[in-house]
């Protein structure tokens, strides 16, 4: 008959028994999980890398087969949702998102003074352009009104709003534009002064992607901050351009942005956008 030392002996070799043989089934267990996560860990970085490099192939060759090989850009023109849009937006759909990134265009803007022209280079700004001629074959522009001139500070005669027509022009805010948005481009961050006499730029709401339909043109070299996109250069037509603004404006912007209406009226018949040349 065994004595109690024996038992109790016997006893806790059992338990430390029990306690090495659970402890190491925690230890396979462990191992196990950590060798399925591992491996799940590999397949995910696996497709992943997969999916990556097949999009960046695929996507390279479905972009040379949409553009048809290099110089064309993918512009993003932002829809203004139906629900924010004034009464002032023109809705004329959508410019297509592949435009041309090479050669230049000659913008022709026939008004009632006379044509006013201007350069614009497809390499510096295609979104730009490809809007405007989107805008100008809907017949965007024709017969509106340029409805801003500052004389003062700045110098410039601003166009391009489509609500600045009719009767009522002048009491137009200047708020109106298509009923989409893009992006700035060549912004002039390293001129000085950054919008020289005889630059045609953009307007925009002072947010960044706020670029619609609304440009100005400079008469007078204007220090304002390169936040506004350079479209062009005037190449002819300024004699006009200063003829208004030798007449004065209202004043009625004056308390907003500065200027007012031109007392001299200038009215776009048509604004109409070259082929493109030498792309």
């Amino acid at each position: 008959m065994t004595s109690t030392r024996e038992r109790q002996r016997a006893a806790a070799r059992a338990r430390l028994e029990r306690e090495m043989a659970e402890r190491a089934a925690k230890a396979r267990k462990r191992r196990q999980t950590q060798a399925i996560v591992g491996a799940a860990a590999v397949l995910v970085l696996v497709v992943a890398g997969t999916v990556w490099l097949a999009t960046s192939l695929g996507g390279d060759d479905k972009k040379q087969n949409t553009a048809g090989g290099d110089g064309f850009s993918q512009c993003a023109y932002t829809e203004v949702p139906k629900e924010g849009r004034s009464k002032q937006v023109k809705d004329v759909g959508l410019p297509t998102a592949q435009q041309a990134n090479k050669g230049t265009q000659t913008m022709t803007i026939d008004t009632n003074l006379g044509p006013i022209t201007a350069k614009i280079d497809r390499g510096k700004v295609p979104c730009t352009a490809g809007s405007f001629t989107h805008l100008a074959s809907k017949g965007f522009f024709d017969n509106t009104k340029c409805h801003r001139l500052v004389t003062e500070g700045i110098k410039v005669l601003q166009c391009g709003d489509p609500s600045a027509s009719g009767k009522g022009w002048r009491e137009t805010d200047g708020t109106g534009g298509p009923s989409y948005n893009l992006a700035e481009e060549n912004l002039p961050t390293d001129k000085r002064p950054p919008y020289p006499e005889g630059v045609i730029a953009m307007a925009n709401s002072g947010q960044q992607g706020s670029t619609g339909s609304q440009f100005f043109i400079v008469y007078g070299d204007s220090q304002l901050d390169p936040n506004y996109t350079v479209l062009g250069t005037i190449t002819g037509g300024m004699d006009l351009v200063k003829q208004v603004a030798a007449a004065g404006d209202d004043g009625a912007f004056a308390q907003q942005a500065g200027g007012g209406h031109p007392k001299k009226e200038i009215v776009i018949n048509k604004l109409s956008m070259s082929d493109i040349q030498g792309g």
